[in-house]
């Protein structure tokens, strides 16, 4: 049966967000160090934490620990999306003055509308509802454990804890070097922001995040982006009530806040990726279909194996990607890239 479409309603989008706070990048540095299986390809050097590691007290290397065991990170990120804390003292405040029940239910995650009743629950320790939470979300790496440790932990012990591995980071590790992080993640926070106006919703997260593609979803009517440094070059992707989070990572000429001519790394990955006849040939290509490897071989008449060296720097700029087995041109890639161009010579 054919369809006379004669409805004015567009496809519903969502709104995106900037915030930035020294006190992202103090939870966030907290998840890295105690993140032992990414650590190694976080942009610092091994090296650089270990020796942050070394000039520590045992005290604070305890509750180091703790977070590793436990991921008490992820309930510092949690709280921390409550409100806009102005500063330090002012957050570990608002987390000694928050009821047993209510926090836990901020530091349990939020994993869907038709939940939050179950997770007001798990909040009161109702084992059944823990049991619950634990089995819808069994296919996350460590959300099954984080919510029997929230669930049933006590309360003034967690706060403690937050509230100490909290202080100690800020103070040891982002206070030293406050003006440089300030500086780095306004000038990233104000980049991004200035080009609300030039793209739409789903292009400006594809841009900020250096090409993750998100399409619109029932409930979500937000996107927040949160510029870090300390997690480069992870994206770090996050769900709370009605909202997308994506705490992203700054932009290389955002490091070099006071060099206008400093370029932003996709901006130079992209045009490398596209100063090459045979990777023009492959754009032109699949601007017009998907295609498999064989069938990008076949059509250009060249070895699988040159056309495999060219579709992987394609992909690395983030121009290209799979799905399935067949390659695809990156959604609005090329409209991206002429507005960033745009935004770079401008700026």
């Amino acid at each position: 049966m054919e369809v006379l479409h004669v409805t004015s309603r567009k496809r519903e989008t969502y709104e995106v967000q900037f915030a930035y706070s020294p006190l992202w990048e103090c939870a966030l540095g907290i998840a890295a160090i105690t993140n032992s299986r990414l650590i190694e390809t976080l942009e610092r050097s091994t090296t650089y934490w270990r020796e942050l590691k070394g000039s520590f007290p045992d005290d604070y290397l305890h509750h180091l620990e703790y977070v590793e065991k436990n991921n008490t990170w992820k309930a510092l990120l949690q709280l921390l999306h409550q409100k806009n804390y102005n500063n330090l003292e002012e957050f570990c405040s608002s987390i000694k003055l928050l009821q047993d029940v209510n926090f836990k239910f901020i530091c349990l995650p939020f994993i869907g509308n038709e939940f939050q009743q179950i997770r007001k629950s798990a909040a009161l320790g109702e084992e059944s509802a823990i049991s619950e939470l634990k089995r819808v979300t069994s296919e996350n790496p460590f959300f099954p454990q984080y919510i029997e440790f929230i669930g049933t932990s006590n309360v003034d012990k967690l706060k403690d804890h937050l509230i100490e591995v909290m202080t100690g980071w800020y103070e040891m590790v982002i206070t030293p070097n406050i003006e440089q992080t300030c500086q780095i993640l306004q000038t990233d926070y104000e980049s991004k922001n200035k080009m609300k106006v030039k793209m739409s919703p789903e292009e400006l997260v594809h841009w900020t995040t250096g090409g993750v593609n998100y399409p619109p979803e029932p409930s979500v009517h937000k996107v927040l982006c949160i510029p870090q440094y300390v997690y480069r070059p992870w994206n770090i992707e996050a769900d709370i009530e009605d909202t997308k989070v994506f705490y992203y990572p700054v932009a290389n000429e955002s490091l070099s806040p006071n060099d206008k001519y400093m370029p932003n790394h996709s901006l130079v990955q992209k045009h490398k990726a596209l100063g090459d006849e045979i990777r023009l040939r492959i754009v032109k290509l699949l601007s017009e279909d998907d295609r498999t490897l064989q069938e990008v071989t076949d059509q250009l008449n060249m070895g699988k194996t040159t056309i495999h060296h060219h579709l992987k720097i394609l992909r690395g700029a983030k121009i290209v990607e799979m799905k399935g087995t067949k390659y695809s041109l990156n959604a609005n890639v090329l409209g991206i890239l002429f507005k960033e161009l745009d935004q770079y010579i401008k700026q």
